[in-house]
């Protein structure tokens, strides 16, 4: 493809735009009915360009020791950005990448093809309805980043949903999740309550200003049954380009409280993002 024009096709879920970034020779921006969704770069996949997708790889390189493979579950593909840092950075690992928008999943191997014997799965399918169907202790991590336009489905909220992650990751397995809220973080503490309520240990990486309430954005949250390298992950999201804080323990107990679990009946999808939260020009 003539690398200096943007790609533009409508998918079963909205308008995917591929857009070539000047600054690097092979790199590109993909957004979704105008929201930035994913950023790859074709000759360095170890590159994030997105501050979450930092954070997300920070924890998927303290899982495991350095280059371990792992069997890795995406719930949610963009333009595969994680799963080419995992095929990079864990060679030999076995990756699943499950997205209902298989017009989506057509356009980005199409025009951004993966690696020959990346070990990655495309699976065009509903998040919750693959997950329930995958076999019971058979990822080391599981990484949630699925979103309707800009805001997470409902059914990937509950407490039903956290158990079936918990069901398909091995006992020293990891859930990840990106998730979006601002004060006074109704969404994001009930995703804390309910993940809390299925796995033993809790932690969210966020920025301080989103921390403190002063604005909408996002929070990665780790769940898992054995703890995290807190110290470590404080120090590496501490020296990012744009520092944020690992909450863990008693205060992250303490922002929870009063908080809790959601059901299937009760689940709502996240909040609208106010404008301009996370459009381009």
């Amino acid at each position: 493809m003539n690398e200096s024009i943007p790609v533009v096709r409508v998918t079963e879920y909205g308008t995917a735009k591929l857009m070539p970034d000047v600054d690097r020779e092979r790199a590109w921006l993909l957004t979704v009915d105008g929201a930035p969704q994913s950023y790859v770069d074709l000759d360095e996949p170890t590159y994030l360009e997105f501050e979450y997708a930092r954070r997300l790889g920070y924890v998927l390189d303290a899982v495991a020791e350095a280059g371990a493979a792992l069997d890795v579950l995406h719930l949610g593909g963009g333009a595969l950005t994680l799963p080419r840092y995992v095929a990079a950075t864990r060679t030999g690992s076995r990756q699943d990448v499950v997205d209902a928008d298989r017009g989506l999943l057509d356009l980005v191997t199409e025009h951004l093809p993966l690696a020959a014997g990346a070990g990655i799965a495309l699976h065009a399918a509903d998040a919750r309805s693959w997950l329930e169907k995958a076999p019971g202790d058979s990822a080391d991590v599981i990484i949630g980043d699925v979103f309707g336009g800009s805001r997470i489905p409902a059914h990937l909220t509950s407490l039903g949903y956290a158990r079936e992650a918990e069901r398909v990751l091995r006992g020293d397995g990891v859930y990840l999740a990106n998730l979006a809220d601002s004060a006074p973080f109704a969404f994001l503490r009930s995703q804390l309550a309910t993940f809390g309520a299925v796995f033993e240990e809790l932690a969210v990486i966020a920025e301080p200003g989103v921390l403190r309430g002063r604005r909408f954005g996002n929070a990665v949250l780790i769940a898992s049954h054995r703890p995290v390298d807190a110290g470590a992950l404080a120090r590496r999201t501490a020296a990012d380009a744009f520092p944020a804080r690992v909450e863990h323990g008693a205060a992250l107990r303490q922002f929870v409280a009063g908080a809790r679990p959601v059901g299937d009946a009760d689940a709502v999808p996240s909040p609208e993002p106010p404008g301009g939260a996370f459009g381009i020009g």
